[in-house]
Parts: C-alpha cells; structure tokens; sequence
C-alpha cells in the first residue's frame, strides 16, 4: 500500500488532450459569474459576506483546468477564480480549511471565526485536478431531486458550487420538449400519458425501461418542470457550469406503430417483470429515418427553448441489451447515434454512462465494448465509469479504448440510508485512474441513485477534486469532525475513527450493501434473510456509546444530533439482525418461549426505531409526501403524486417488481409499512409453529402484498413533516436499553459465515436481488491503532 501511494506521488502523468472538447465551457460573461457568485456568498455567510470579495478571471485557468487563488487585505479574503464555480470551490476551501466550517446536504456548521484566519502573505494558488467535476445519476431525479422546488435546487446548486461541480445533468423538463415533438408528428396527449412515466418514476421511462408506470402525467406536471428547468439552467449556467442536457435514446410511445406502420420498431425486453401494460418499451430501430427525424427535431427544440451547451446524455442500453452483440451491429449503433447529435449540433459531445457494461458483463465483452466506443471519433464521447470505487471498467478496456472517461463515485442504491463506505478506495483510485499508462481520464463524478446520507463519505470524495496525493484519513476523519461540530473532542474523534475503520472501509467490494437489512427487507423464512456484514459490528456499537457519553457537550448542534439519530438508527438496525436469527432458530428447533421472546425483541427494535427516527427532521416520510402534493394542482393530482412517493420507497411497482429498492428508514415507513410486515410475519411464523405445519412462504408473500404492500402505496393517512420527542433522550434511553445485552459473540460467529459465503458476481442480483434468466431475457424478482488520539493536544 505504501508502495503504491509513493508511486502515486511521484509519477504524474500527463493527460491526453482532447481539443474536440474545447466547446465544453462557459459562454456566460465573467461579470455576470462574478455578481452570481457574490449572491450565493451572501446566501452562504450572511452577515459576513462583506468581509469576502469575489472576482472571475478566466485567464487564472491553465489548460482550461479551473483554480482559485486566495489572498487577504485589511480584514478582507478575496478569492479569483477562474469561473463562478472557481470561486465558490475557493470559498469553501478557506472556510473549510482555514474557518474549520462544513456546509452539507443534511445542514451546515458555519461558526467563522470573529477575526478571519490568516492567510500566508503570498496567499494561496489552488489549481483542479481535471477539467470536468460531474454530478448526478441519471436516477438521482427520482430518488431525491423529484418533489424539488426552486428553493431546494437554489440550495442544492448552492453546495454544488462549493464542492466545484461544473458538469451537472439537467434533465428537467425533457418531457415538455418530448411532447411538442411527438405532437407536431400526430400523436395525442393520451398516446404520451401512456409512454411517460409517472412523476417519481420518469427515470426509468427515460432510460426505456418500462412506459407509463405511476401516471398519467398531468400537463400541469409537464409545464411546471420545463419553469423549473429554466430556473435551474440560468443559475448553473451563470455559475459557470456546463449543463448535460439529454438527446433522444430510440425510446418511443407505442402510438408510434400506429402514425408510422411502416416504421422498424420492436419491443425492448422486460425489465424487471413489469407486467404488458408497462413493460417492453418501443425502441425505434436506429436506422429507420424517423431516428434521425425524431432525434435531430429534439435537440433543436431543446436548443430553442434553453440554448445549447454541446454536451447531450444518451443511454439506450441501460440495463437492456441490444438485439445483436456483433461487433458491426453496435458500431453502426454508435455511428448512427453520434450522426443523429452532430447533425442537430456539430459541435456535440456524447455523454454516456458506462454502467451498461457493469450490469450486463456478460454481454459487454471487450469487443462489443471496444466496437460501441470506437464508432464515434476521438474525444466526442465521454464516457461515466459509473462506479469506479467498486468495479472500475477502464482498467480492462484500455482506458475506454482512447475514449475519454469520467471517474465516478457511485456509492448509494436507491436512495438508502445504511451507513457505508469505502474509504481507501476512494481515497487513492482517482489517483491510479489518472495516472495510469495512456489514461484518458478527464474528470471526477460523484454519481449516487441517491443524495441525503453518509455525508462524510461526500466531502471525503469531493476534496479529490483538489488534492494531490491520498490522505492520512485517520488525520482527515479528526479534522472532519472539527469541521462538522465547530469544535474539537476526543471522545468524539475515537468514535469516527472507529466508524472510518468499519462501515466505512468496506474492503471486499460488497456492492449493494443494502440488500437483506432487516428492517426494510420483506420477511422471509425460506431461505432466512442473511445480510452482509462486512466490519466489527462491535466497531459500530464502540463509536455509538462515544457519541452517547458525549451527547451532553452538544446539545443544540443539528449536525451531531443527526449523526447520532443516524448511528443509532445503524445500531439498531445491526440489533434487529441478532433478533432475527435468534427467532427463527427459535422456529427451527420448535422452541416455542424462545421464539416468543425473540419476536417481540424483534418488534420491539422496530418500534424503537421508529421513535427514534420521528425525533429528528432528516428521518420523516411526512416531509417527503408533503412535498409531492405540493406539485398537485387539484385533489385527483395529489392523489397521484401520494401514490408516486409512497410506491417508489416501499412497493417499487405494481406488483414490487422492484420491492423495496428505495427503501428508506424513515419514521412512518417504520410505522405504517415494516412494522406490519414483520408482524404479519411473525403472526404467520407463531400459528405454524403451534400447529405444527409447514410455514408457507408463498401465501405469506400473497398475504403480506394484499393486506400490508398495496394498500400502503394507496393510503392517504397524514404523517408528521416536523419532528417529535428529544432526540438526545431518545438515543439515550434507546442505548441503555439496548447496549449490555447485545450478544457480541453472534456478531463474531455471523461475520466469520459471512467471510465464507461466496459472494455471486453477477451485477443484477447485487443490485436487485433478482435472478437473470438468460434464456428469456425475463427478470424475475427473486481498527486501526487509535493511540494518536490520546497523545493530541
């Protein structure tokens, strides 16, 4: 390892230039950067914001590589950055560095110091790493961004601009523009109702992976999108940033084999399972000449109504395979798609996640990899190495076959909560990829399904942007905490030393840590749900009793009383797995007192949770349906978009074709989804264990959907948006509770079954916890030394 971190010091490589990228940059004047940049200091700091001045000076920027550089005078730090976002990342870097300040998703910690810290007289030159920092998956619009108002995106593009985002996606609004298209070509707004997806689900009906699931869309919809878009587009845009806008994929509404029979059009294969009303969505064959009309039309009316940036998203494959995997097929494919974009734009850049060769690695062999890529001439295709952390692709496609690619952090699934990390990987893997012999790597991309959780993993990630060789994380994890609290604790400190050392340096690529935790999972007995566990469950219980003993010291600090609702809510998740499994070898043996006492510790650890959970403002389902319905236009409107919220987090579907994937541990999910589940489980278990028959899997499956699983997603039951209880009681009272009779011995028995399970490679079943049946193309649902501690000052 030391090895590795001197060779990453001392060869630097230099970047292939790709000069058909020089379109990529801001065409927004530097004055008008420099008086956004201001406003959003002034939203930042306050009252303070006149003891910071901001300047935008393009010609700072070497190799059109954007740097900030620092210098104070009379009491004032001036920061000149190359770009609106250069100077917003120079702010954040002097108050994070310098004020020891934190402004995150979940809240922010801004106690500047009363007198400025001082800088050194030379001041300080702070130069990016690559040219472009993306942002978003194309699913974050779903699992996050989907119930967002103005103020949520101000926000959001705020924090952005601080941790030098300059290459977001922007897919708002795309429908609107889909719809004027498709309207001048005959089709009805019922024919696009049909093909559009739902509010919260238009991710996937972009991507074509099933049509018209969680609508009808509403005009009023449509139309609020395309304002929001606007919004979003002037802001980032006047920041400096280069928007990714999308391009047409092939993905039709089925009205169009009616206006065009003569059109080669075929079904797509079924995503998931989705039943005919939804599945199998209409993939126009790229050759017909209503592809090109199609798609050239788009990106002109696209170009009309938000101007253009030369830089489009287009994903067609993902996680659905082409008709043929012949070398000649699939560069026709991309030759055809890159036509369709330089036609409308010559000057187009095709952005494309690589995530399709992850998913299905078993079609995406090298060639068909190596066909797709080279089918579009040098540096006009970049390419998303969508998770680079876990299971990079450019290291056995020589570099993306010199086509230039995107270094991403992936990270979350669905939008989940579990705490989770790889630190070491992160920590060191932007360095390999850009340093490796021939790289093509032009950028950093933080690209999570979701936002809102494991914040530390986020800075972490994002301070690469900057830095120049990997870190003393054990030093970076005590100055975080600093940074995150606005003061400095030991007892603190040790606590996320132990939590760097565990949840979050996940070594044995666990992927989709999420799957099977118990709470959130649907119950099961055969086979009993086995979740991975791949730390020192110890770990964690050792850092939750630090940040209990320390609680007192931080009363009325919103950041610290998230973090220890969160551990606490992880500890307890970890607790329900020892209940669990004490239960059902309980059932096993037909140990009937045990089992009843296992079952109610188990139900017991749920409800708990769910008070806990109510007690903190980050943790509430109520918040999340009252934003949907704050979209709706009349009562059938909100009912939908309920509907929309409450489906995507729990029954994923109609039938859970993806059940549970976004599932959150939130108070009232607890309460009125889980918590019924497992009882009705348990209820199940107890009768068959009485009466001496076989549990039935399959009738629990039926029974827990139609009693506990649909109606939820159609309930209209109220749910609290502001927090109940004292959280630092709560998790007191909770740890008490809890704490000196967890088995650790369990923990120790469990961890050694879990380093001997083989773990299963293939993608989809770590995403989904499904079964590809390859036949058919169906899917079916199936520590460190912490001495250094004690000898800080």
């Amino acid at each position: 390892m030391m090895l590795m971190v001197l060779i990453l010091l001392v060869c630097v490589a230099e970047a292939k230039d790709f000069p058909s990228l020089d379109v990529l940059y801001s065409r927004v004047p530097a004055d008008v950067q420099q008086r956004t940049v201001t406003a959003l200091i002034q939203r930042i700091v306050g009252a303070r914001a006149s003891q910071f001045k901001a300047i935008v000076d393009p010609t700072i920027a070497e190799k059109k590589i954007d740097a900030f550089h620092l210098d104070q005078n009379n009491g004032t730090v001036s920061v000149k950055g190359s770009t609106g976002v250069a100077v917003a990342m120079g702010i954040y870097y002097y108050l994070s560095n310098y004020c020891n300040c934190q402004v995150t998703w979940g809240g922010q910690q801004l106690h500047i110091p009363k007198e400025l810290p001082k800088l050194p007289k030379s001041g300080v030159t702070v130069s990016a790493n690559d040219r472009f920092r993306f942002y978003q998956n194309v699913c974050t619009v779903s699992y996050s961004f989907v119930w967002y108002q103005w103020k949520d995106w101000e926000k959001q593009i705020d924090w952005m601009a601080l941790h030098g985002i300059n290459l977001p996606l922007a897919f708002n609004g795309q429908e609107a523009i889909f719809q004027r298209v498709y309207m001048k070509m005959g089709m009805t707004f019922k024919d696009m109702q049909q093909h559009f997806g739902g509010p919260a689900f238009q991710a996937w009906a972009r991507m074509g992976n099933f049509r018209g699931w969680g609508g009808p869309t509403t005009q009023t919809w449509l139309d609020g999108q395309l304002d929001l878009q606007h919004k979003i587009l002037d802001r980032i845009r006047a920041l400096g940033m280069i928007p990714v806008l999308p391009g047409f994929a092939g993905h039709v509404p089925e009205a169009m084999t009616r206006l065009y029979p003569e059109a080669d059009i075929a079904r797509l294969p079924n995503w998931n399972g989705f039943n005919d009303t939804y599945c199998c969505t209409y993939l126009l064959d790229f050759a017909d000449p209503l592809f090109k009309l199609i798609g050239v039309n788009f990106i002109k009316e696209m170009e009309y109504e938000f101007g253009v940036d030369h830089i489009y998203q287009i994903d067609s494959f993902n996680e659905m395979q082409p008709k043929s995997g012949s070398a000649q097929y699939l560069d026709e494919v991309g030759s055809r798609m890159f036509d369709v974009l330089q036609t409308a734009d010559p000057d187009a850049v095709w952005l494309m996640q690589g995530w399709l060769f992850h998913f299905d690695s078993s079609f995406w062999h090298p060639e068909q990899i190596r066909a797709m890529l080279t089918s579009v001439p040098e540096g006009r295709i970049v390419v998303l190495d969508l998770y680079s952390e876990v299971a990079p692709i450019y290291t056995y496609t020589e570099s993306y076959y010199g086509q230039p690619f995107i270094w991403c952090m992936l990270h979350d699934f669905g939008g989940t909560s579990e705490l989770y990390g790889v630190l070491d990987k992160i920590n060191s893997g932007p360095f390999e990829g850009r340093n490796m012999t021939n790289s093509t790597m032009v950028g950093l991309g933080l690209t999570p399904e979701g936002i809102n959780q494991n914040e530390v993993i986020y800075e972490f990630f994002l301070e690469n942007i900057w830095r120049k060789q990997p870190r003393d994380i054990s030093k970076w994890i005590s100055d975080y905490t600093i940074k995150r609290y606005g003061k400095y604790n030991k007892i603190v400190d040790l606590a996320w030393q132990y939590l760097k050392s565990s949840v979050y340096n996940d070594k044995i690529n666990n992927g989709d840590h999420r799957s099977r935790s118990i709470p959130t999972s649907r119950p099961q007995y055969n086979p009993p749900l086995k979740p991975y566990l791949w730390y020192d469950a110890e770990d964690l219980y050792q850092a939750w009793d630090l940040l209990i003993d320390s609680a007192d010291q931080y009363k009325n600090n919103s950041l610290f009383q998230y973090d220890l609702v969160d551990i606490s809510r992880n500890s307890l998740m970890m607790i329900s797995l020892e209940y669990y499994d004490k239960m059902i070898t309980a059932y096993q043996n037909n140990e009937t007192s045990n089992f009843g006492l296992y079952s109610q510790m188990l139900l017991s650890v749920l409800n708990d949770m769910e008070t806990l959970l109510a007690s903190d403002s980050h943790f509430l389902l109520g918040k999340w349906i009252a934003a949907a319905k704050q979209w709706a236009n009349d009562f059938n409107e909100a009912i939908l978009l309920e509907f929309n919220a409450r489906n995507l987090v729990s029954l994923w579907g109609p039938k859970g074709e993806v059940l549970d994937y976004g599932r959150k541990q939130w108070s009232g999910l607890m309460k009125g989804y889980y918590i019924p589940r497992w009882r009705l489980f348990i209820e199940m278990l107890h009768y068959s264990l009485l009466n001496h028959t076989k549990f039935d899997d399959g009738l629990f499956i039926q029974f827990v959907y139609e009693k506990v699983e649909l109606p939820f997603s159609n309930q209209l039951d109220i749910y609290p948006t502001e927090p109940i209880g004292d959280a630092y009681a709560i998790a007191k009272s909770i740890h008490t509770k809890y704490r000196d009779i967890i088995d650790l011995q369990f923990y120790k028995k469990y961890a050694i079954m879990c380093k001997m399970m083989k773990a299963n490679t293939n993608p989809a079943v770590k995403k989904y916890g499904i079964n590809v049946n390859r036949s058919n193309v169906h899917v079916k649902m199936a520590n460190s030394n912490l001495q250094f501690l004690f000898d800080r000052k």
